[in-house]
């Protein structure tokens, strides 16, 4: 593989939506997961790495979406995972997602990392811990990708940062503001370093 550009990204565009493994796009090259909360700003993350508004869809309705949505680029391809925890979901919804999840990150062959979104305000919840803890029993690699930071001062950032730094000694983890295009260059470097299997940085 060669070396991952900006261009990955920008021209990242839509596979499909899979409810189920057998909706499961081909393997091809390798596949970076985005995993994270309702709420917690997956969509405008994604958003923001590719630069292309409405790429990820936002849904007006938090723990809607009980899919996985494919997308795909010449070197690289994404899979957004249905966001957990929101309160008003029903228990055999949430089971329903689990279980998408946590099959899909124990089968997928080309599976090379997950970006794990949380909300800095809130980061290291139950079911992140959670999926982090059952991730790295299956050899996952993840980075950590601290969102919404431009709502926390720079010391209370700083404070967050290192205090989950701590917590997760095995992750690599990060700073990022989809508004403020904050930790953008950052977390292209992690997602090629996952998709090269070597720790480059994206090429500028």
């Amino acid at each position: 593989m060669t070396s991952i550009t900006p261009a990955d990204f920008k021209a990242m565009r839509f596979i499909c939506s899979a409810p189920n493994p057998r909706a499961f796009p081909e393997p091809a090259g390798a596949e970076i997961a985005f995993a994270g909360r309702s709420n917690a700003g997956k969509s405008s993350a994604l958003n923001a790495l590719c630069e292309r508004t409405g790429l990820a869809r936002t849904s007006k309705t938090p723990g809607r979406t009980q899919a996985i949505n494919f997308f795909t680029s010449d070197q690289l391809r994404f899979a957004d995972l249905p966001g957990y925890g929101f309160a008003k979901v029903p228990p055999a919804v949430k089971a329903a997602w689990q279980a998408l999840i946590e099959g899909y990150l124990a089968t997928r062959t080309t599976l090379a990392g997950v970006v794990l979104i949380m909300d800095a305000r809130r980061p290291l919840m139950e079911f992140d811990r959670q999926l982090i803890g059952w991730g790295e029993e299956q050899g996952l690699g993840f980075h950590l990708l601290l969102t919404k930071a431009d709502k926390l001062s720079r010391n209370q950032q700083l404070n967050i940062l290192r205090k989950v730094e701590r917590e997760m000694p095995d992750a690599s983890v990060q700073l990022f503001s989809a508004t403020k295009r904050q930790g953008i260059d950052e977390a292209r470097a992690a997602i090629a370093a996952f998709a090269t299997g070597v720790n480059e940085q994206v090429v500028q």
